[in-house]
């Protein structure tokens, strides 16, 4: 059954948001570029704040974004409808002293990010991207193209290698991105060109290698979108998409906000991660200006909701085993529900009560989602913020195969859906 025209046009745009987004600072700049485009004020925290309603308003922090409109008729207890996701995801990270060499070739020296899959970021075209503290005080973001690649070592030097490959997180991991000696050259030289300024201002940087490819759609009546970052950008893509059709409409039931934090892969321990105080400060913030004290506030918590939106595993037709024998949810066949008894996702019977009611107001189907007894699963920001706010909090994604992989495989028809429960969302 071939994906309809909006679901393509969906995965196009997603392409085109990863692509400007190889990094966590270039995604948070490039919604509040998306939504400033759609007329959204861009706030700074250091800045007093509209005290009005009927506002459209986005803030950054580092490489986290905050994206909300005030429905004309808000109050001071008003609820608010939070989409909650990340713009990090698994890979390497510029270490200090960053241009090494080895026998002839030009490396960089790198530090794993994450969990990622190490084997997929082997032979294939890499970029740098991040942000450039300078001896002025501007902070540039900056990237490259393809610039970079781990090089996998030949079959004829490892005939064993089909029997199982383990990388050195050290040794296995530096790649390599020209030929020469390292006093000849500066990998952050690259970065400053892109940005346009002198290597020799760089105070400071938080760069990340990231895959050059661009997403793209194949398979059996286009089915399949494989493309690096989907973990969790798509989550962040629906998240604009939607935030922009709420803004267009006049809503009056709830605040629709999109909260979009960084470094979720390392446990959200940040400033701007969601076990920092970003999303506190913004909602404390947002309910000073409708005149609420803190009981109102409060109020206003206890009706909200959060969807906590992060990708999750579909069944795999080559391992069943490793998932659960009876629930097995599959790419291309909708959004997910993850459930876990041990509060790892921070679902429950009422959440999942309203989550059926959204999709059902988008004319979705859901699938649900539980580990393997045996394979215990990771965790999302829903346990921090349910934990952190007190906001009821449901755990959703869209299912996936190749997870933390440099590229990863999702359903057309899922990222379009997932975007469409996320407008049913925000309607309140």
């Amino acid at each position: 059954m071939s994906v309809s025209p909006a679901a393509l046009a969906h995965a196009v745009d997603l392409a085109d948001f990863v692509s400007a987004s190889p990094s966590s600072y270039h995604a948070a700049a490039e919604v509040a570029r998306r939504l400033q485009d759609a007329g959204f004020t861009r706030l700074d925290e250091a800045d007093a704040w509209p005290t009005q309603p009927g506002g459209r308003f986005v803030v950054v922090r580092d490489g986290a974004v905050i994206a909300w409109a005030v429905p004309e008729g808000a109050t001071s207890t008003t609820p608010v409808h939070v989409l909650g996701a990340h713009t990090d995801s698994p890979g390497f990270k510029l270490k200090p002293e960053p241009t090494t060499a080895s026998h002839g070739w030009l490396q960089a020296a790198v530090e794993v990010y994450g969990g990622p899959l190490l084997n997929s970021w082997l032979d294939r075209e890499l970029r740098l991207a991040g942000r450039l503290a300078l001896a002025d005080g501007r902070v540039v973001l900056a990237a490259t193209g393809p610039l970079l690649r781990l090089p996998q070592l030949a079959i004829h030097l490892d005939r064993g290698v089909n029997d199982g490959l383990t990388l050195d997180r050290q040794t296995g991991t530096q790649p390599v991105w020209g030929l020469g000696d390292a006093a000849s050259a500066d990998i952050l030289a690259e970065l400053a060109a892109d940005a346009a300024v002198d290597p020799a201002e760089i105070r400071g940087y938080d760069v990340v290698v990231t895959d050059a490819a661009r997403g793209a759609v194949f398979g059996r009546d286009d089915a399949f979108f494989a493309s690096g970052r989907l973990d969790d950008l798509a989550s962040v893509h629906a998240g604009v998409v939607a935030l922009l059709d709420a803004a267009s409409r006049e809503r009056t039931g709830a605040i629709p906000m999109l909260a979009a934090f960084d470094h979720e892969e390392l446990g959200s321990a940040s400033r701007s991660g969601a076990a920092g105080p970003f999303l506190e400060d913004v909602l404390v913030r947002l309910y000073a200006s409708l005149g609420a004290d803190a009981v109102d506030q409060r109020r206003a918590f206890a009706a909200s909701w959060h969807l906590s939106s992060d990708v999750g595993h579909s069944v795999h037709p080559n391992f069943a085993h490793r998932h659960d024998p009876v629930v097995q949810p599959l790419l291309g066949s909708g959004p997910i529900l993850k459930m876990n008894a041990n509060q790892r996702y921070a679902t429950d019977a009422v959440g999942a009560a309203a989550w059926a009611g959204w999709c059902e107001q988008a004319g979705v189907s859901s699938q649900e989602f539980v580990s393997n007894n045996a394979v215990p699963c990771g965790s999302t920001i829903g346990p921090i913020t349910a934990t952190r706010l007190g906001i009821r909090t449901v755990d959703i994604g869209i299912p996936i195969l190749s997870m933390h992989s440099a590229r990863e495989l999702a359903g057309v028809s899922d990222l379009h859906d997932l975007s469409r429960v996320a407008r049913a969302f925000f309607a309140g």
